[in-house]
Parts: C-alpha cells; structure tokens; sequence
C-alpha cells in the first residue's frame, strides 16, 4: 500500500498531508488516518487514470478516506449508528479554530511531535505520518535497522492510543516545548532530500528540500526570536544553495571541494549568510543549527576550497561537540582535522569511532579518502568497497566507485 500511496503522492504531495491531518483530527488514531489515506490514493490510482482527475482532487481525496475510515471503523466496532456515521463524512459543523498555526502540514507536524513521547519516537513517527518518507529511510536517518524503526513507530501508535494522547491544535504556549522535535523532523527530512539514501529514488530530491525550507520559514515568521529556528534556516538556504552544483551531468555527485562555485545560488548564499551574522550579533550561545549554519558560512564564504579557513571549521565543530557529542559530529570534525593537521590525524580519530559508525558508509567513504592520501592503495581500495556496499544514493555509489577505480 506504501508504494500505491508513494507513487500518486509524487504529484499530489499537498493533498496528503492535508488528508491525513483531517482524518486525524477527526478520529483521533494515527492508524485509522494512515490507513484510511493510503486507502484513497489507491482508488485514486486505480480511477483517476480511467475517469480522470477531479476538479478538486483533495476534497474527492478527503471525502474518500472519511468513507473508508468508517467503513473500517464500522468493521471493527459494528457501529449501528448510521445518523452518526453519515455525520462524520457530511460534517456541518465550523472547522476547528487554527489557533497559532494555519500551515496544515505544519499544524500536524506540531501536533504529533507531543512531548509524552520520546523525542526520538516523536521524530520517527512525524517522519512517517507527516514527511512521507518510508520506514528504510527514517531507519537509515537514524542508522538503525529497519525492523526496530518499525517497532519503534508501533510503540509510539499504541502509546498514543492507550494513553489517549489528543490530537489537538497546539496553541501559542504549547509551541516552545515541541520546536526542538519539530526542527529536527525538518531537518531530517530536507537531509532525506538534500542526499536521498533509497536506491530506487533520484539523489536529490527538490521536493522534499523545498518543503522543508517552506515549512522552516513558516516557523521563522511564527517564532521569530528562536535562534536555533533562525539556524536551521540558515543552514537549510547555504545547503540548498550549492544543490545545481552537486550532481554531474553524469549522474555522480561531486564533493564541495570539486564544485563550481559560481554554479551556487548567490541569493541563497546571501540570506543564510544574513541569518548567521544576525545570530551572531545577538549575543545569545548558539545551539546545534546556530553552528552547524555557521559552518556552511564559512565554507560559501570562500571563492575557491583552498580559501577555506579550516581553523575556523575545526573551532566550530569543537564547539559542536560539546552540544552533541555523536558519533557523525566525531567524523565530521576528522573530515576538517584532515586538512588543518593532515590525514595521519584525522584517521586516527575516525579509527576510534569505528564501533558507533561501522554501519554507516560516510564512516568508510572517509576512511578510503584518507588511507588513498595516505598512499594505502589496497586498504583505501577494502573501505571504498564497503562505502559502495552500503551507500543507497545513486549518484554517491558512482563517485566512490570511480574513487576506488582511480587508486593505482
């Protein structure tokens, strides 16, 4: 059903999330209003074709999956209620007052990102409901496997469901204590975008980064004061702006250090470099966005890569660590290591997180780079090997393997 609902939402991206917040206001179960959504687009995809598209496809959409959440709702519970069946599909009633919010896609992202749950439950699951990306590819954000990802998001139905969590529209007050699981369901999926991890998806995906920057700038005009919503801005716009030049004509990605630069977005380049500068007179310590953005300042602040002031980097991810001490933090750190203080240094420290990261290809891309600057062709040559192995997007497994093919 995943794949049927994938396939008429490439075009119809708006009407699903707009269906499933509908229908989880309405019946207030996450199952239901999947379920019941996934259910329209199929016949969708099955009438469509033959009868055409509606003139409105979302309300043909919504008034389908009402039908089919009842029709499961009556399966279930045998409810011999039709007047309030019928209810339910024909409701009269006025819509439910936006409160702060009158984005809908951002309204249900805020609803299901509810602090009872766990924020990486919080996380995983509006990924799944909200962002439509599949259960592979959230456990690949993650780096788990894809059957605990999938457990994961079961728990977290069944929390909501037996600790009767609402579903509510979540007011001015309630904002501040949900941002942070909201940032980082933006964040994960405009990097779902920005680098796709399926095989069987383009390797940039512009819908997806354009949504996520859509929605951020939606929070930055509702939270204008929250700087680490400003940063995830920033970083977004100086990410995207460099995306003409990350794909050869070829199909294979190319690395920041072979880009064009004068193929990047001036325009971007120059809003998030405002946004950083804007932080930074502020005079307010900057979260994990905030320095991450400051980062890609850097790195667009220099016409060519041997501009780069290095220095700088490594300090900023020095100050990165100390917020987030992960593992993919560690290995990014080693990546600006390498060119401050060489690759002698920068393995060694990538070697010390091969534990945390051995399932990640990054972790053995940046091994091979560093080993073939090393002059250790047949390791180099063993890590891009495993790097291929686990690397989904299409346009990185072709630049490692012509990495690989180049060593002597």
């Amino acid at each position: 059903m995943s794949d049927v609902r994938e396939a008429i939402t490439q075009a119809h991206h708006e009407e699903w999330a707009r269906v499933v917040a509908s229908l989880t206001r309405r019946f207030g179960d996450l199952d239901i209003a999947e379920e019941a959504a996934a259910e329209a687009f199929a016949t969708a995809v099955e009438r469509w074709p033959a009868d055409g598209v509606p003139p409105n496809p979302g309300a043909w959409l919504t008034t389908t999956a009402n039908r089919k959440a009842i029709d499961r709702i009556r399966r279930e519970n045998k409810r011999d209620d039709k007047q309030k069946e019928a209810q339910l599909v024909y409701d009269d009633d006025p819509p439910e007052p936006l409160g702060a919010i009158d984005d809908e896609r951002l309204r249900l992202i805020f609803t299901c990102c509810h602090p009872a749950l766990a924020m990486e439950t919080r996380v995983a699951l509006t990924l799944r409901m909200v962002g439509g990306l599949t259960v592979p590819e959230i456990a690949r954000a993650f780096l788990v496997q894809e059957s605990t990802m999938g457990q994961r998001i079961t728990r977290a139905k069944a929390k909501i469901k037996t600790a009767r969590i609402p579903y509510r529209v979540p007011s001015a007050e309630d904002l501040p204590a949900r941002v942070s699981g909201v940032l980082a369901v933006l964040f994960l999926v405009f990097n779902e975008g920005y680098l796709a991890t399926g095989p069987d998806t383009d390797p940039v995906r512009h819908d997806l980064t354009a949504e996520a920057i859509r929605l951020t700038r939606l929070l930055r005009a509702l939270m204008p004061q929250d700087g680490e919503v400003a940063g995830l801005l920033a970083l977004m716009v100086l990410t995207e702006a460099r995306r003409a030049a990350r794909v050869s004509t070829s199909g294979e990605l190319v690395t920041l250090d072979e880009q064009d630069r004068g193929a990047w977005d001036t325009a971007l380049v120059a809003e998030g470099h405002r946004l950083v500068r804007e932080r930074l007179a502020s005079g307010v310590a900057p979260g994990r966005y905030q320095i991450l953005a400051a980062i890609n300042a850097v790195h667009t602040s220099a016409r060519d890569v041997r501009d780069t002031d290095w220095s700088q980097v490594v300090a900023l991810y020095d100050q990165l660590i100390r917020l987030d001490p992960s593992p993919i933090v560690g290995l990014n750190r080693a990546i600006a290591v390498a060119e401050l203080d060489g690759p002698e240094v920068a393995l060694a420290a990538v070697d010390r997180l091969q534990d945390a990261l051995a399932g990640y290809h990054a972790y053995h891309a940046t091994r091979a780079d560093l080993l073939r600057r090393l002059g250790c062709s047949q390791q180099s040559r063993a890590a891009y090997d495993k790097a291929i192995e686990l690397a989904g997007n299409t346009a990185e497994t072709a630049y490692l393997t012509r990495r690989r093919d180049q060593l002597g």
